[in-house]
């Protein structure tokens, strides 16, 4: 298996970030039980003032939120195995996990599974797509020992 990371830190606090081994971890646990066994991508830790312009910019909401996932889309007759960018809000992960009770590290974890399953084009716009991706997203973490994320969610 080789999947490579561009990890890049651009928050100005670093307190309580997870470790590239972390990330390269949870990556590999996505990738691997999804049978992608060669891939690339970038994850870049940002600031709420990042993720708010980002998140304006692509989405039209004007708010800070927790990921974005950017696929790359390779121009034709080009193959690469990029699979694009996430960019992740340490504060807002970590105000998440607060206020939901979470351990911070799980919540990465999911928030970097969540991310990585949109590169791949899951998504969760309509009721069956939400619970098809949540299912393997519980799957996914249930293999790191993390809880449903979605168990106190009604």
């Amino acid at each position: 298996m080789s999947i490579e990371l561009d990890l890049q830190i651009a928050t100005s606090n670093n307190d309580n970030l997870p470790t590239e081994a972390d990330f390269q971890l949870w990556l590999n646990n996505c990738l691997s039980a999804l049978d992608i066994d060669d891939a690339e991508l970038t994850i870049r830790i940002v600031d709420a003032d990042e993720s708010q312009q980002l998140n304006h910019d692509y989405r039209q909401q004007d708010k800070p939120t927790n990921v974005l996932s950017f696929p790359f889309e390779a121009p034709p007759g080009i193959e690469l195995n990029l699979l694009g960018d996430l960019v992740i809000c340490a504060e807002v992960v970590a105000n998440e996990a607060q206020q939901q009770g979470k351990q911070l590290f799980h919540h990465w974890a999911h928030m970097v599974s969540h991310g990585t399953l949109h590169l791949l084009g899951y998504d969760h716009i309509n009721d069956d797509d939400a619970e098809q991706m949540e299912s393997i997203e519980i799957q996914l973490l249930a293999k790191l020992n993390i809880d449903d994320p979605y168990q106190d969610q009604e």
